[in-house]
């Protein structure tokens, strides 16, 4: 249970708290990152569900509570292979979402570079600390934040590939902690099984 809150905490942090939180508030948002944050909560949600039938099984002893915990164990173990794999494999994808939506907002700037425009983009700078896509870009009046370190982070576009792979490694982390407690939790729920049987037939 404990376990699945954190995964949890992870997953909002990621969604509302950190600098990819701009881009969602965006009409345009990187959908397949919030995809994987949107399962990673789900799967947090059925952890601890699930963390609630292994802890009623090991008070009553019950052998089809315990199966149970298995048996969604497994499944969860599966699910998380399966989104580690994807994510793997939609990074590149993820990434090219984000930069494009900052492509956008920078085009639009460009066009009309004052009102709601201006702030858009300026709220992505300070959110990435990150101003235009250059060098050169620099002289035309972007909006950008201040003390912000020049001219190493004025490419955005690199920024918003190092934020996501940032995140990335993160949820990869999480996701191979809780890989580990799950693989733990099934042997111990098959020893707690079994142990229980044993009993029962001595009695």
């Amino acid at each position: 249970q404990l376990a699945g809150l954190a995964v949890i905490a992870c997953g909002l942090w990621l969604r509302f708290g950190g600098p990819m939180a701009e881009f969602a508030t965006d009409k345009k948002s990187p959908e397949l990152f919030f995809m994987g944050l949107y399962v990673l909560v789900g799967a947090g949600a059925i952890m601890s569900a699930v963390g609630f039938f292994g802890c009623c099984g090991a008070a009553r002893e019950s052998q089809c509570l315990i199966g149970t915990f298995f048996a969604c164990l497994l499944v969860i173990f599966a699910g998380e292979v399966t989104a580690g794999v994807f994510a793997f494999i939609g990074k590149k994808v993820a990434i090219q979402e984000a930069q494009k939506i900052y492509n956008d907002a920078y085009e639009d700037y460009m066009k009309n570079p004052v009102g709601k425009v201006n702030s858009t983009i300026y709220r992505y700078h300070v959110a990435l600390q990150c101003c235009g896509k250059g060098n050169v870009e620099q002289q035309t009046g972007l909006p950008c934040p201040e003390n912000i370190q020049l001219p190493k982070a004025s490419n955005c576009l690199v920024e918003i590939q190092n934020v996501i792979d940032t995140n990335l490694h993160l949820v990869g982390i999480v996701g191979i902690a809780i890989a580990s407690i799950t693989i733990f939790g099934m042997i111990f729920s098959m020893i707690l099984c079994c142990t229980i049987r044993n009993m029962r037939e001595m009695i």
